[in-house]
Protein backbone atom coordinates (compact mmCIF):
# COMPACT_ATOMS: atom_id res chain seq x y z
CA UNK A 1 0.00 0.00 0.00
CA UNK A 2 3.18 2.24 0.43
CA UNK A 3 4.40 1.70 -2.75
CA UNK A 4 7.96 0.01 -0.92
CA UNK A 5 9.05 -2.98 -3.05
CA UNK A 6 9.12 -5.82 -0.60
CA UNK A 7 12.03 -7.07 -2.33
CA UNK A 8 14.39 -4.20 -1.52
CA UNK A 9 13.36 -3.94 2.10
CA UNK A 10 15.80 -6.29 3.54
CA UNK A 11 18.62 -4.56 1.72
CA UNK A 12 17.11 -1.30 2.81
CA UNK A 13 17.09 -2.57 6.33
CA UNK A 14 20.49 -3.96 6.44
CA UNK A 15 21.66 -0.59 5.21
CA UNK A 16 19.84 1.36 7.94
CA UNK A 17 21.41 -0.69 10.70
CA UNK A 18 24.82 -0.46 8.87
CA UNK A 19 24.77 3.37 9.27
CA UNK A 20 23.43 3.45 12.52
CA UNK A 21 26.39 0.95 13.96
CA UNK A 22 29.11 2.55 11.58
CA UNK A 23 30.94 4.38 14.37
CA UNK A 24 30.39 1.96 17.49
CA UNK A 25 33.27 0.74 19.26
CA UNK A 26 35.38 -2.32 18.63
CA UNK A 27 35.15 -3.65 21.45
CA UNK A 28 30.86 -3.19 21.47
CA UNK A 29 29.10 -6.74 20.67
CA UNK A 30 26.01 -6.19 18.63
CA UNK A 31 23.08 -8.53 18.90
CA UNK A 32 19.25 -8.44 17.43
CA UNK A 33 16.45 -10.39 18.22
CA UNK A 34 14.39 -10.87 15.06
CA UNK A 35 11.08 -10.99 15.95
CA UNK A 36 8.01 -12.42 14.53
CA UNK A 37 5.17 -10.77 16.99
CA UNK A 38 4.35 -11.47 20.71
CA UNK A 39 1.49 -9.85 21.82
CA UNK A 40 -0.50 -11.94 24.02
CA UNK A 41 0.67 -15.34 22.64
CA UNK A 42 -0.50 -14.03 19.06
CA UNK A 43 2.36 -13.82 15.38
CA UNK A 44 2.94 -11.75 12.68
CA UNK A 45 4.97 -13.18 10.86
CA UNK A 46 6.07 -16.60 9.18
CA UNK A 47 8.14 -18.42 6.77
CA UNK A 48 11.74 -19.42 6.66
CA UNK A 49 14.97 -17.36 7.41
CA UNK A 50 16.31 -18.05 3.84
CA UNK A 51 15.12 -15.46 1.55
CA UNK A 52 17.22 -12.84 3.94
CA UNK A 53 19.94 -15.21 5.50
CA UNK A 54 23.16 -14.34 3.62
CA UNK A 55 22.23 -10.50 4.03
CA UNK A 56 21.53 -10.96 7.32
CA UNK A 57 24.81 -12.83 8.50
CA UNK A 58 27.10 -11.69 5.92
CA UNK A 59 25.91 -8.01 5.38
CA UNK A 60 25.19 -6.48 8.85
CA UNK A 61 27.04 -5.60 11.48
CA UNK A 62 25.94 -7.81 14.20
CA UNK A 63 27.72 -10.45 16.23
CA UNK A 64 24.60 -12.64 17.30
CA UNK A 65 21.46 -13.15 16.19
CA UNK A 66 18.53 -14.02 18.66
CA UNK A 67 16.46 -16.24 15.82
CA UNK A 68 13.19 -17.78 17.08
CA UNK A 69 12.81 -21.66 15.80
CA UNK A 70 10.06 -22.45 18.38
CA UNK A 71 7.34 -23.95 15.55
CA UNK A 72 7.67 -25.21 12.13
CA UNK A 73 6.39 -21.56 10.74
CA UNK A 74 10.47 -20.74 10.86
CA UNK A 75 11.07 -23.02 8.79
CA UNK A 76 14.49 -25.54 8.60
CA UNK A 77 18.06 -24.71 9.52
CA UNK A 78 19.72 -24.41 6.47
CA UNK A 79 19.98 -20.77 6.61
CA UNK A 80 22.62 -21.43 9.41
CA UNK A 81 25.17 -22.62 6.35
CA UNK A 82 25.31 -18.60 6.05
CA UNK A 83 26.63 -18.12 9.13
CA UNK A 84 30.22 -17.01 9.27
CA UNK A 85 32.33 -17.79 11.84
CA UNK A 86 33.10 -15.48 14.82
CA UNK A 87 28.96 -14.86 14.55
CA UNK A 88 26.51 -16.50 16.80
CA UNK A 89 22.78 -17.53 16.45
CA UNK A 90 20.73 -17.90 19.59
CA UNK A 91 18.18 -20.64 18.73
CA UNK A 92 14.94 -19.41 20.44
CA UNK A 93 14.00 -22.92 20.34
CA UNK A 94 11.63 -22.42 23.87
CA UNK A 95 8.46 -21.34 22.98
CA UNK A 96 7.21 -18.21 25.26
CA UNK A 97 3.56 -18.44 23.80
CA UNK A 98 2.40 -21.17 25.73
CA UNK A 99 2.99 -23.47 29.03
CA UNK A 100 3.19 -26.89 27.31
CA UNK A 101 6.66 -27.76 28.56
CA UNK A 102 8.85 -29.17 25.66
CA UNK A 103 10.06 -32.31 25.32
CA UNK A 104 13.63 -32.13 26.47
CA UNK A 105 15.06 -34.84 23.38
CA UNK A 106 12.88 -32.52 20.64
CA UNK A 107 15.48 -29.63 21.50
CA UNK A 108 18.26 -31.54 21.68
CA UNK A 109 17.52 -33.34 18.62
CA UNK A 110 16.68 -30.15 17.04
CA UNK A 111 20.35 -28.61 18.07
CA UNK A 112 21.65 -31.28 16.07
CA UNK A 113 19.79 -30.61 13.13
CA UNK A 114 21.18 -27.27 13.52
CA UNK A 115 25.15 -28.87 13.23
CA UNK A 116 24.32 -30.08 10.01
CA UNK A 117 24.84 -26.16 8.90
CA UNK A 118 26.91 -24.71 11.76
CA UNK A 119 29.59 -25.40 14.23
CA UNK A 120 28.02 -25.98 17.90
CA UNK A 121 30.54 -23.10 19.55
CA UNK A 122 28.23 -20.65 17.31
CA UNK A 123 24.83 -22.02 18.76
CA UNK A 124 23.09 -21.05 22.06
CA UNK A 125 20.14 -21.63 23.72
CA UNK A 126 17.22 -19.27 24.58
CA UNK A 127 13.16 -18.95 24.26
CA UNK A 128 12.01 -18.23 21.11
CA UNK A 129 11.18 -14.75 22.63
CA UNK A 130 9.97 -12.95 25.77
CA UNK A 131 7.82 -14.23 28.18
CA UNK A 132 6.22 -10.72 28.37
CA UNK A 133 7.24 -8.60 25.44
CA UNK A 134 4.05 -6.31 26.25
CA UNK A 135 2.51 -5.49 29.58
CA UNK A 136 -0.43 -8.00 28.88
CA UNK A 137 2.10 -10.84 28.76
CA UNK A 138 1.19 -14.39 27.88
CA UNK A 139 -0.90 -17.25 28.06
CA UNK A 140 1.03 -19.20 30.33
CA UNK A 141 1.92 -18.84 34.33
CA UNK A 142 4.77 -17.96 36.26
CA UNK A 143 5.59 -21.07 37.13
CA UNK A 144 5.24 -22.40 33.45
CA UNK A 145 7.90 -20.22 32.47
CA UNK A 146 10.41 -20.84 35.61
CA UNK A 147 9.95 -24.70 34.42
CA UNK A 148 10.98 -23.66 30.70
CA UNK A 149 14.00 -21.50 31.70
CA UNK A 150 15.38 -24.61 34.23
CA UNK A 151 14.99 -26.69 31.37
CA UNK A 152 17.36 -24.06 28.88
CA UNK A 153 19.98 -23.92 31.42
CA UNK A 154 19.56 -28.43 31.85
CA UNK A 155 20.02 -28.55 27.82
CA UNK A 156 22.70 -25.78 27.97
CA UNK A 157 24.69 -27.15 30.49
CA UNK A 158 24.44 -30.64 28.99
CA UNK A 159 25.38 -29.50 25.23
CA UNK A 160 27.85 -26.85 25.94
CA UNK A 161 28.90 -27.89 29.31
CA UNK A 162 28.16 -25.95 32.95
Amino acid sequence: ERGDDPEQQPAIYAGMVQTALKDKPKDLVISMHLCRGNFRSTFVASGGYEPIADLLFNTMPVDAYFMEWDTERSGGFEPLRFLPKGKSVVLGLITSKTGTLERRQDILHRIEEAQKFVALDQLCLSPQCGFASTEEGNTLAEDEQWKKLSMIVEIANEVWGG
